[in-house]
């Protein structure tokens, strides 16, 4: 019987996370470039070192079992762990992380962000002919789930979060103010409607809400009335073009329906609870708290905190999303 240790090899936590990812041990094995027979004895060797049963063969799909579900997951928080160590000793070496990983509120200007990879990948360290090697990851987050991926560890920039969050060992500073607009389309019921629309009227009509994408904290609901009827979307860009076609009402960042509204495609309408500006911030992580060796910031991160000091760089990721011309730095 092989030894637990020696078994729980990365090779092997791998393994698991194709077999649960694709739910069958030929398609793992075509990802992994093996033969389905290959790894079923693999599978069957770690089964025997751990003395459990990992997947339940009783059904065509690979379904982890209540071992193989913890395995699953301990195994992708270790395989995560080792990334970061690798990370963080090419770091210390270079200056430049092996990977970076940004996560931004989706009323953030996407363009505004390709514009800052662009510069990122145009920089030529020393006078080499590539540049920094660092992989750029982007995540598209909502709400909390901003704030949620970077105190998770799994971003190292977060754009677009509450300017009053705040947790150990994370730095925040404010990137502006977005300003929130109650839109609806000009057919709408409560487009005919006098201002400001009081609450009662507001309660009558279907809002659209965005889901937050926290898994995790305690997800975050706003200017929704209690007992109202809610259509869900995914991304601010959905609810957008479902109150375009008159699905619902709701608040919507000015700037990014700005051009809707000049255009008559939606319409402003001023209600009796207005909702002020959201101040928004950029945080990222200080280093952990307490620790005497801290390894030195990386020269990846250290150059998007530079191009967020720039006020015409924030100011793009507020409002630049209508194709204008953009003066980032």
């Amino acid at each position: 019987m092989p030894d637990r240790r020696t078994a729980l090899t990365p090779d092997a936590l791998l393994m698991m996370d194709a077999i649960a990812r694709t739910g069958s041990f030929a398609a793992a094995a075509r990802e992994l470039g093996k033969v389905p027979s290959a790894l079923t004895y693999s599978v069957r060797q770690l089964e025997d070192a751990l003395d459990v049963l990992l997947f339940d063969r009783r059904s065509r799909q690979a379904k982890p079992t209540a071992a193989g579900e913890e395995l699953l997951a301990e195994g992708r928080r270790l395989l995560a762990e080792m990334d970061a160590v690798a990370n963080r000793v090419r770091r210390v070496a270079t200056g430049w992380e092996t990977q970076l990983t940004v996560a931004a509120d989706g009323v953030l200007s996407r363009l505004t962000l390709l514009e800052l990879c662009e510069a990122f990948y145009a920089l030529r360290p020393d006078e080499a002919e590539q540049g920094p090697g660092t992989r750029l990851r982007l995540r598209t987050e909502v709400l909390a789930g901003t704030w949620e991926a970077l105190v998770s560890g799994q971003a190292d920039l977060a754009l677009g979060v509450p300017l009053e969050s705040a947790a150990p060992g994370i730095e925040i500073a404010p990137l502006g103010d977005l300003p929130f607009v109650f839109a609806v389309a000009p057919h709408h019921p409560l487009a005919a409607l006098p201002e400001p629309l009081p609450d009662d009227a507001i309660l009558r009509h279907r809002a659209v809400a965005v889901a937050d994408s926290a898994q995790r904290l305690s997800p975050i609901t706003v200017n929704l009335l209690p007992g109202q009827d809610v259509l869900t979307v995914s991304s601010m860009q959905a609810k957008i073009e479902a109150q375009l076609r008159c699905l619902g009402c709701g608040f919507v960042p000015e700037p990014l329906v700005r051009d809707h509204l000049r255009g008559g495609r939606l319409v402003a309408k001023t209600v009796q609870r207005q909702r002020r500006q959201v101040r928004l911030g950029y945080a990222w992580r200080a280093g952990a708290v307490g620790s005497r060796r801290q390894a030195p910031q990386g020269l990846a991160l250290q150059w998007w905190l530079q191009q967020l000091e720039s006020p015409a760089t924030r100011r793009a990721l507020l409002e630049r999303h209508c194709g204008l011309p953009s003066d980032v730095d």
